[in-house]
């Protein structure tokens, strides 16, 4: 009897490590498709299935079965709510909604992990704010006393905060502050019905790109920095630590993919989300407004501070949660030596995604970036890149005396280096007939008082090319 007892027990115990090692394992991603600097921890993972790729298939992990499942989001606060309810257990978001989905495990009496950084920029660029094309507006200094929507609680909410006490302005008083989605401000933008809208990736962007709206500033000129990244629920990451580092890996691959090849996965971008791949590669293009990093920099850490502060002074956040706790990098550092990739070189470094290409018109390399300009021609796969405004816009014009068309033009701003759209740029022309773009006009003028030179617009500088090139 004992004997049988004991042989029982032994196929009991025998059952469930079985059933342990057989588990269905899910894997619950919410995605933030158009904001499309979460693409490498997102929508390029689940439609290269990278994933896949990536899980564990030996150990404890030898006979799972993967229930992988994506929900895709236009913000980051319906995400938070999911995965506070436990239907999502990784997510992807900016600094200010990362930090109210720490807040909002917190308040469940349960915790959030801020896994990697996917996208960022040390300086703030972005976030932006924009204005409709034929309003007079040219600074932000031009809109106290104007209505400034953004969507609340939001990174470019922080921004425009930061940009009204930058003015020494009072919030209450000297501008008058509304709530409203991006896709709302669109149709209101168009419509002239507000002032200006200050909004994140890539509606600053997205929306002067279709032609209803103007960039008058960018996030670049608040100096604070600003990101995109990874998040986990913390009591998934301790059951599987080893998928949460798969997770990152992937990421860690699509972001590979997406610097090799930008034209191919901007076009991607578009035939999933709508946005245009002329956009998706402003962003993600080399020298683009923002630089794909996996590492957890100072600044980042500061920006989800900053974040935590702001939502505090919004009674949106206790200001309690603990930056140094919810931030944990050993999965995707974990992750980077799987890849091959040094983390702590990559820490330190702060270059933007480099311009690998020679010059399309010499081919030779082009090794002052601050001047470069970019076309992408229609029908082609690459964008090709010149070392000045000039020679693009001299190019440009004989590629269309041959038939050929432009999708869009690129330009690089010689103060903040960030890439522009030439055709919304203002350009300094100095003696020897060199261009230098500048999103503002005032940035144009300041510089062609100080260096000399006269402040034209895109159809001047690319009228007067096109003269230059008929003789």
């Amino acid at each position: 009897m004992p004997f049988r007892r004991l042989a029982a027990a032994l196929l009991a115990a025998t059952t469930l490590v079985g059933s342990a090692e057989a588990e269905t394992i899910r894997v619950a991603v919410g995605t933030q498709d158009t904001t499309i600097n979460c693409a490498t921890g997102g929508l390029l993972i689940r439609e290269l299935k990278l994933l896949e790729k990536f899980l564990p298939r030996d150990g404890k992990y030898k006979d799972a079965t993967y229930d992988i499942q994506w929900r895709n989001f236009t913000s980051g606060a319906p995400l938070t709510n999911e995965m506070v309810a436990g239907k999502l257990d990784f997510g992807a978001m900016a600094d200010f909604p990362g930090s109210l989905n720490g807040a909002a495990f917190a308040k469940a009496g349960r915790k959030s992990l801020f896994l990697s950084v996917l996208s960022g920029s040390v300086r703030g660029s972005g976030n932006g704010i924009v204005v409709p094309t034929v309003s007079p507006v040219q600074s932000f200094a031009d809109l106290k006393g104007k209505t400034i929507s953004v969507p609340f609680a939001s990174t470019a909410h922080g921004l425009l905060l930061r940009a009204v006490k930058a003015q020494g302005w009072d919030p209450e008083r000297d501008v008058t502050i509304i709530t409203q989605a991006p896709e709302v401000a669109g149709s209101a933008l168009k419509a002239n019905k507000i002032e200006a809208h200050a909004d994140f990736v890539p509606f600053a962007e997205l929306f002067p790109w279709r032609g209803i709206a103007r960039k008058i500033y960018d996030g670049s000129q608040s100096d604070a920095p600003t990101f995109h990244g990874s998040l986990v629920d913390a009591a998934y990451a301790e059951r599987y630590p080893e998928i949460v580092t798969a997770y990152l890996r992937a990421a860690i691959e699509a972001d590979r993919l997406f610097a090799a090849e930008p034209e191919k996965y901007s076009e991607l971008v578009e035939r999933v989300t709508g946005i245009e791949a002329e956009v998706a590669y402003l962003f993600h293009g080399p020298l683009g407004l923002q630089t794909r990093d996996i590492t957890w920099k100072p600044e980042y850490r500061q920006a989800l501070k900053t974040s935590i502060e702001t939502l505090t002074l919004l009674k949106k956040a206790d200001g309690d949660l603990d930056v140094d706790r919810f931030v944990d990098d050993r999965f995707v550092r974990a992750a980077a030596a799987q890849a091959g990739l040094d983390y702590a070189a990559r820490l330190g470094d702060y270059a933007q995604n480099p311009l690998r290409n020679a010059d399309a018109a010499t081919g030779k390399p082009i090794t002052d970036v601050s001047r470069v300009a970019e076309i992408w021609v229609k029908g082609e796969d690459k964008v090709r890149p010149y070392a000045s405004p000039e020679a693009a816009l001299a190019a440009l014009a004989a590629l269309e005396k041959a038939g050929g068309t432009a999708r869009v033009v690129y330009a690089q701003d010689r103060t903040s280096g960030i890439k522009l759209f030439a055709a919304q740029a203002w350009y300094v022309q100095d003696r020897e007939r060199r261009l230098s773009a500048f999103l503002l006009k005032g940035d144009a003028e300041t510089f062609a008082k100080a260096h000399g030179g006269e402040v034209i617009d895109f159809a001047a500088a690319r009228a007067g090319e096109a003269r230059l090139s008929a003789r």
